[in-house]
């Protein structure tokens, strides 16, 4: 897999025409690799690519996958950045979400990869789960804050049609959901990492100054990028294509020299749509002058006219053209977003 994914980089080298500033390990288990894999894939990127001497380079790794060794060697090989992903520091929280780590290895990996010298950190943390209190959720933030991660990213819990949560639920072997507990720990959240000097600059995401994550910020701006392996999706700015999700078959393709996707080319609309529902999510917001530009001005004046109700609300702002969400419009970003798609 390691070769096909060398292989189809090679194959498509021409698809990038700019300086690489992000480079992601991530979907799946990366963190699974051997060390001479990474060091492969990264030695291979930047033969064939223009890599930033500054580039923001992550893996996502459980913490499970954590040794002092694993993180010498992750560093030696040019990874400067750990995507962990926590979700809780409670034992019980982890027991129902099904995960492999326990809460010792939990904290035992941020402390471990502090200590090989990873500052640049970011963790998952789930929020609204039937096992997780209001003070619970406190704990998990400011074990957080206390550890002083730069970054988090904070996700409610979705159940997934005919997953095998929503199954169990389905037959009442565990409680469902609940929407109101959600938004509380969402609200409280917001709270807390401002007044620990977090910039909220996405709907799900909080980070100290200066240190987004340069690589999902890449997605929100509009940015152009290449995914590599199964299932991976790259986008130009005009269509978006995506490889095949079953291994063999990639496998079978790129040893043919193919690169096997599907493909799809955003008409005006949708390229208006995904801006407006990816700008609404980030704190710099919707900019009107962006939307006459490239959509005109009847467009832009169409969705400042929809946007009025929210405006009334309470649930957004516009200053300087710039449409803006608030704290509580937060809670119904996709809501808003579908009501302003053209």
């Amino acid at each position: 897999m390691v070769q096909a994914i060398c292989r189809e980089a090679a194959i498509r080298k021409d698809y990038v025409h700019e300086n690489v500033s992000t480079i992601y390990f991530g979907g799946g288990t990366p963190s699974l690799l051997m060390i001479q894999d990474c060091k492969l894939l990264l030695d291979t990127m930047a033969a064939l690519f223009d890599i930033a001497t500054d580039a923001e380079i992550t893996l996502e790794t459980n913490p499970d996958d954590i040794t002092p060794e694993k993180l010498t060697a992750w560093k030696h090989a040019g990874i400067n950045r750990l995507s962990i992903g926590i979700q809780s520091f409670f034992e019980e929280d982890l027991q129902w979400m099904n995960r492999a780590h326990n809460a010792t290895q939990a904290l035992a990996s941020i402390q471990m990869a502090q200590a090989s010298g990873f500052d640049n950190i970011t963790i998952d943390l789930i929020y609204g789960t039937p096992t997780l209190t209001d003070e619970q959720w406190a704990h998990n933030v400011q074990t957080a804050i206390g550890l002083k991660i730069p970054h988090l990213s904070c996700y409610a819990l979705t159940v997934e049609p005919k997953t095998a949560l929503d199954k169990l639920i389905t037959a009442k072997k565990m409680p469902p959901v609940d929407p109101e507990k959600q938004s509380r720990h969402f609200e409280l959240l917001m709270q807390w990492m401002q007044q620990a000097g977090y910039e909220h600059y996405e709907i799900s995401n909080f980070g100290k100054p200066g240190l987004r994550s340069k690589h999902n910020s890449s997605y929100w701006q509009g940015k152009q990028y290449l995914g590599l392996g199964p299932s991976a999706h790259s986008f130009n700015g005009r269509s978006r294509q995506w490889n095949i999700a079953n291994n063999a078959l990639y496998l079978k393709s790129i040893d043919g020299g193919i690169v096997p996707y599907e493909i799809e080319e955003l008409t005006p609309v949708q390229q208006l749509n995904e801006y407006i529902m990816t700008s609404l999510r980030t704190m710099e917001g919707l900019s009107l002058e962006h939307v006459k530009k490239g959509w005109g001005e009847p467009t832009a004046n169409e969705i400042l006219k929809s946007a009025a109700r929210y405006v009334a609300e309470g649930k957004a702002t516009i200053q300087n053209d710039i449409l803006t969400l608030t704290p509580e419009g937060k809670l119904f970003a996709d809501g808003i977003a579908a009501e302003l798609f053209r």
